[in-house]
């Protein structure tokens, strides 16, 4: 530690619930901050992660080395303010260079009162929550003593122990208008939704409706909008039963369309069963396989939680290969070539489209009797590879009265399963 104060940087402490302490160099502000540790394996666009609400409540560790090369930019913020805990980099740049630049990011984490560490062996630490899962943390300029700290961390709250998506929700509904004629009028609710979102629905043509989170279902309705959206958002998404029954109320109403967090709020308004992943999905390089194309998307993700396809429903063998049991495994059903489909007690049929190729969580789905389909991960994004931005155009589809969903290419981008089916 005198090493540290010797090189003229103030020092800087994080801290495990596990017990694990890494000693580093303080990044951004001065302070002390707790939150849930994660990972994110996106080797740019770190201002959009900084910027993302979805991670309201968590300390983000950026597995790239050097973080901060380009600066900040105006036009690449995903939201007015910065909602995560805290920030863990490898190594920071204190001097960027890049024309569009205004400022380097310590400059903007002091400036938005972010505490971040550097100097940490972020491999490491990325091992350790692979291990031992996403858990409670603590950085800290102002407490420096490993017991101290890992003591305190183990008292504080944990994500599932708030409504986070209160905290990052708009506080009254506005509209965001389209340069020329609007094709189609939607109302999105705002559970702490990226700007890549809003700019994915008004570039179809969409007059967009956003609304605060808690918003009543007979209020959307009242509107009469040709389609609704659940956004991504932050934390556990069980504490959010206000946006869930509204949900519940509106599909079947109006073709709806869900990402990441609104993924999990359409399953849970199904009446399925949402888990918490070990470490969860953070990065830009997550492959999925789409069971209609048979082809790979590289994806964009953000979250936690995902959906458990199999509390849905029943499998309904005629349209599942033939199968009536459940696939422990979800990446059975992509070496099958088969999209499977359940019969939920609420909405008849839905579909599994999509499935991640790392731990085989379900990806994406669709309601094959009313008009509705999801997706846990950014087609938007913003960072990450634009493979799955088709999900845009489906919904505008969706909303035309064709469920021909998933098509993204000029060909239609379907295999010869698919075309059979």
């Amino acid at each position: 530690m005198n090493l540290l104060v010797s090189e003229g940087r103030s020092p800087a402490l994080l801290a495990l619930e596990d017990g694990t302490t890494f000693a580093g160099w303080s990044a951004g502000a001065a302070g002390e901050t707790f939150g849930e540790v994660v990972f994110n394996t996106s080797m740019t666009g770190y201002q959009e992660i900084l910027s993302d609400p979805s991670y309201a409540g968590q300390i983000v560790t950026l597995t790239y080395p050097q973080v901060g090369n380009y600066g900040i930019c105006e036009d690449d913020f995903q939201a007015p303010r910065l909602h995560l805990c805290g920030l863990v980099v490898r190594d920071m740049c204190h001097t960027p260079s890049n024309w569009r630049s205004v400022a380097s990011l310590p400059e903007l984490l002091r400036s938005r009162e972010v505490v971040a560490i550097e100097g940490v062996d972020t491999r490491a630490l990325t091992l350790r929550i692979r291990g031992g899962g996403a858990m409670r943390a603590a950085i800290s300029t102002t407490d420096l003593d490993p017991k101290s700290l890992v003591a305190r961390v183990r008292r504080s709250s944990g994500i599932s122990d708030r409504n986070h998506v209160a905290h990052v929700s708009c506080g009254i509904a506005r509209t965001e208008r389209v340069d020329g004629a609007v094709k189609k009028r939607v109302v999105a609710y705002d559970c702490g939704m990226k700007k890549g979102i809003l700019d994915g629905l008004t570039s179809l043509g969409c007059e967009v409706r956003v609304v605060p989170w808690n918003t009543p279902a007979r209020e959307v309705l009242a509107l009469d909008p040709d389609g609704v959206f659940f956004s991504n958002g932050p934390g556990d998404p069980s504490q959010v039963w206000a946006t869930v029954e509204a949900a519940r109320e509106i599909l079947g109403e109006k073709p709806v369309f869900g990402i990441c967090l609104g993924s999990q709020i359409v399953t849970l308004a199904a009446r399925g069963r949402i888990e918490k992943l070990p470490y969860g999905h953070h990065g830009g390089n997550e492959p999925v396989m789409n069971l209609f194309t048979g082809r790979v998307e590289i994806t964009s993700q953000n979250h936690n939680f995902g959906t458990v396809f199999q509390s849905l429903g029943p499998l309904v063998p005629e349209e599942s290969g033939g199968l009536s049991a459940h696939e422990k495994e979800l990446r059975a059903w992509s070496r099958r070539g088969v999209a499977p489909v359940v019969r939920n007690p609420l909405w008849g049929r839905i579909q599994l489209t999509h499935v991640n190729l790392n731990d085989g969580t379900p990806e994406g789905m669709r309601f094959l009797d009313i008009p509705a389909f999801c997706c846990q991960y950014h087609p938007e994004a913003r960072p990450g590879p634009s493979d799955a931005s088709y999900f845009f155009d489906s919904f505008l589809r969706l909303m035309e009265g064709r469920n021909d969903f998933l098509a993204p290419d000029a060909n239609d981008g379907r295999s010869a399963y698919a075309q059979a089916r």
